[in-house]
C-alpha cells in the first residue's frame, strides 16, 4: 500500500516558523528549486529542472501538498472557520494583550539604552505592529537610524561590530533571562523575547542604518531615492536603502479592517498547512513571502469594493482561485509614487508575472521572493476540491471571480 504525500513528507505546520529575509528579493524566482543555479527567465529555469533533474509535472505534484490532519479545509460550514479564527488565529484579546503591549514597548526602550550610537529616530514593523500577528506568531522590526554613519558604506562597513556590541550589552542586561538570542545577520540582531508570565514570545530582528529618506520626505525627494535604489546592483546596499520603506509598507496594511486581517491570518496558515516541506531534492524550494500573501489580500478585498464584513469562506475562494491563475497576476498601487515616475516606468518593461509591485517601493516585485507559484497554483486548485469549499458558489461581493 502506498503512502500519500503528506504521510511520506514533512509538513511545513510540523516545523517552526523562521524569519523570511528582509525586504527585497536576490533573483530567487529564475533560481532552480534543485541546485540554486540562477537562469534568465523563469520558463527557462522551468526547462532546466524538468530536463536535468527529472521535476516533471506528475513528481512536482507529488512533492507540493502536505495537508495537515484536521486542515481548516475539511470543515463543512463557514460558522467554524470563523469560530477558528476567534480561537485559534486571532490574538489574545483582554489584559494579556494590554501586559503584552506595555512589555513590548519596556523591551524596545531597554533597546535603545543599550544601543552604542546615538539614535535619530526609530521606527517599527513585522507583524506585531501591521495587527496581523497570531497566537502562535509575533515579529517585531526595530530600525535604529544613527547620524553616526556617515554614509551608507560606513554603515555597512560598521554594522558587524554595532551589532555585535548591541547583543552582548542586551546579555549583560537585567531583561538576559526572557532573550534568546539567535542566529544574526549580516544586517540585523536577532533574538526571542518572552513576555507576558512567558504565556508567549516575540520574535525581534534589530536592524542598526544610515538614514537616506526622512520621516516626511517630499515627493522630488522620494523620486530620487527610488531612481538611486533602482540603479543600486550592491544587494547588501539595497537591503539597506529599502529600511527606509519600512514605515510605508506597514502602513499600508495596518490600515486594513480587522476582517481583512483575520483573512490574512488565515492565507498564512492555509500556507502553512497545505504544503509538504521542501525535501533533500528541492530543498532551495521558495514559498511567497508573508507580506506578498498580505498584498494580494488587501487587493482581493478592494475587488470587492472593500466590504467592512464578508464571509471569511468566499474571501479564501476568492484568493485561491487568483493563485491558480497566478501567471496572469499584474497588481499596482499608486500610492508612493505614480504612473509618471520615472523609476516605475521602466520597471513596469521589465515585469514578469506574476506581478504585485511593493506600493512603496517601486523597484520590488515582491512575487520575486519566490521561485514556487507553478507549486502554489497546484495547491490551491487542490484545496478548492475540499469539504470547506464543497458546492460553494461566489456571492456578492465576490461576483467578479465568475470572470476567471
Amino acid at each position: 500500500m502506498k503512502r500519500t504525500t503528506s504521510e511520506k513528507s514533512v509538513c511545513c505546520w510540523d516545523m517552526p516558523q523562521k524569519r523570511e529575509a528582509k525586504f527585497v528579493a536576490r533573483e530567487v524566482s529564475t533560481s532552480c528549486r534543485m541546485c540554486r543555479r540562477q537562469f534568465g527567465t523563469i520558463h527557462s529555469r522551468e526547462h532546466h529542472e524538468e530536463q536535468d533533474h527529472r521535476f516533471t509535472a506528475s513528481k512536482k505534484a507529488q512533492m507540493t501538498t502536505g495537508f495537515s490532519p484536521g486542515n481548516i479545509l475539511e470543515y463543512r460550514t463557514p460558522q467554524e472557520l470563523q469560530a477558528f479564527v476567534q480561537e485559534k488565529l486571532r490574538p489574545i484579546s483582554g489584559p494579556v494583550s494590554i501586559a503584552c503591549a506595555v512589555e513590548i514597548e519596556a523591551i524596545i526602550n531597554v533597546i535603545k539604552e543599550y544601543f552604542p550610537l546615538p539614535i535619530a529616530r526609530l521606527i517599527k514593523g513585522g507583524s506585531y505592529i501591521k495587527g496581523t500577528d497570531t497566537q502562535v506568531w509575533s515579529d517585531v522590526d526595530i530600525v535604529l537610524f544613527s547620524e553616526a554613519f556617515e554614509n551608507l558604506d560606513d554603515c555597512k562597513k560598521k554594522l558587524p561590530e554595532v551589532i555585535d556590541d548591541l547583543g552582548k550589552r542586551l546579555k549583560k542586561s537585567s531583561w538576559t533571562s526572557r532573550i534568546t538570542m539567535k542566529k544574526r545577520t549580516q544586517f540585523s540582531l536577532r533574538f526571542n523575547f518572552k513576555c507576558y508570565k512567558n504565556l508567549h514570545s516575540h520574535s525581534f530582528d534589530i536592524m542598526p542604518c544610515y538614514e537616506m529618506l526622512g520621516p516626511a520626505p517630499s515627493t522630488g525627494l522620494k523620486w530620487s531615492f527610488y531612481h538611486k535604489l533602482y540603479l543600486c546592483h550592491d544587494a547588501d546596499k539595497i537591503q539597506l536603502y529599502t529600511m527606509s520603506l519600512l514605515p510605508y509598507q506597514v502602513e499600508f496594511i495596518k490600515e486594513s479592517t480587522v476582517q481583512v486581517k483575520d483573512l490574512m491570518r488565515l492565507v498564512k496558515y492555509w500556507f502553512r498547512t497545505s504544503f509538504a516541506m521542501p525535501t533533500e531534492q528541492n530543498r532551495f524550494r521558495r514559498l511567497p513571502s508573508s507580506y506578498a500573501i498580505e498584498l494580494i489580500t488587501v487587493y482581493i478585498w478592494q475587488l470587492a469594493r472593500k466590504p467592512i464584513l464578508f464571509s471569511l469562506v468566499q474571501g479564501m475562494r476568492a484568493i485561491l482561485i487568483l493563485l491558480i491563475r497566478y501567471s496572469e497576476i499584474c497588481i499596482i498601487w499608486y500610492k508612493h509614487y505614480s504612473p509618471h515616475c520615472t523609476t516605475f516606468k521602466k520597471v513596469l518593461k521589465k515585469q514578469t508575472r506574476p506581478f504585485v509591485l511593493d506600493p512603496a517601493n517601486p523597484t520590488f516585485n515582491v512575487c520575486e521572493n519566490s521561485n514556487a507559484w507553478d507549486e502554489v497554483a497546484h495547491a490551491a486548485r487542490r484545496s478548492l476540491l475540499k469539504p470547506l469549499f464543497n458546492g460553494v458558489s461566489a456571492k456578492e461581493p465576490w461576483l467578479f471571480t465568475n470572470s476567471w
